[in-house]
């Protein structure tokens, strides 16, 4: 479609009409939330980025002494941004999502699969909470799970991943259950700024068109690879959800894990996860203590899996000097 790049539309006869001015919304945007709200099943705003997103979220629904139930293991960027609210107020206590959330919380926060401990929520016992529920599916994507379905309240998407696809576009999405809920969470989006402009919400668009065959392509490739690597000599543990193509992987320690990303051919060593183009990288340097040393992420792309196989093997080709400073 062509990008109307507008900040303001003229009124007709006296009167504003669809479109007024850009923070209140714009062609692109609108039809990009139709389509993720049909994808989800609710009501779709976009933001300006995941984390805007999430920022959004909670300071429409939540108030100073307020607290939220997060995800043990879920983005770490997430708990960074949640202890960034404490200043206001906000409390946050983390819970193993695979069982049921604590009680006395305002929010429960999920991530299907968690990033990048790819652990799955028990969405039925969040469901049964007396709180608010939302979960960050952005690993999963509507082609695999559909929140709302399952009784949460909101879903969130960091847009940027795997619904744009292509390493280009910086947004988030949050999809409401109740509409009067997207019309808040849309008037506090108005009233901060926190909006999406028209050329990622184009990108968006063309991300949208490929997106059920691009995830089933990549759970495919990051199946095999799962299983690959579990019996690779050099890995210790895998983890994968089974759906999506993200996964993690430890080796020894943190030089095994630089090892591996400077021997990198094809892959490309980077940050991000969700495009066409497979990236890796060693999650301690972002994440210190809170995941071992050797963890590596690896979000799987498009190119051919024995291409990616060969790479990740060559890579994995560690030598033995690095055991023996042990």
């Amino acid at each position: 479609m062509t990008v109307d790049r507008s900040t303001l539309w003229p009124y007709k006869d006296g009167e504003p009409g669809e479109f007024i001015y850009q923070r209140y919304g714009h062609p692109a945007g609108v039809e990009a939330e139709r389509q993720l709200g049909e994808l989800d099943g609710g009501h779709a705003l976009l933001f300006s980025s995941g984390s805007g997103a999430a920022t959004a979220l909670v300071l429409t629904f939540l108030s100073s002494g307020d607290t939220i139930a997060l995800a043990e293991g879920a983005y770490f960027g997430t708990g960074v941004l949640f202890r960034e609210l404490e200043r206001w107020g906000l409390r946050v206590v983390e819970f193993d999502q695979t069982g049921a959330p604590p009680g006395g919380v305002d929010l429960v926060w999920l991530e299907a699969p968690s990033n990048p401990f790819l652990t799955m929520p028990d969405l039925e016992a969040a469901a049964a909470h007396p709180a608010r529920v939302v979960v960050d599916a952005t690993a999963a994507t509507p082609i695999y799970l559909r929140p709302i379905e399952h009784g949460a309240d909101f879903v969130l998407h960091s847009a940027t991943k795997y619904l744009g696809g292509h390493d280009d576009t910086l947004l988030g999405v949050v999809v409401s259950k109740r509409a009067e809920d997207a019309e808040r969470l849309k008037e506090f989006r108005t009233r901060s700024g926190i909006v999406a402009a028209p050329d990622p919400c184009t990108f968006l668009l063309r991300g949208l068109e490929t997106l059920e065959p691009r995830v089933r392509r990549q759970t495919e490739s990051a199946t095999e690879l799962a299983k690959r690597l579990e019996g690779h000599p050099a890995v210790h543990r895998v983890r994968f959800a089974g759906i999506g193509g993200l996964l993690s992987f430890d080796v020894t320690g943190a030089d095994e894990a630089r090892h591996v990303e400077t021997s990198l051919r094809l892959i490309t060593n980077a940050t991000s996860l969700g495009g066409v183009s497979s990236v890796l990288e060693a999650r301690a340097r972002w994440e210190g203590d809170r995941v071992p040393p050797g963890l590596l992420r690896l979000s799987v792309g498009l190119e051919p899996l024995e291409e990616l196989w060969a790479d990740l093997a060559q890579a994995l080709e560690i030598p033995g000097d690095f055991h023996a400073r042990k």
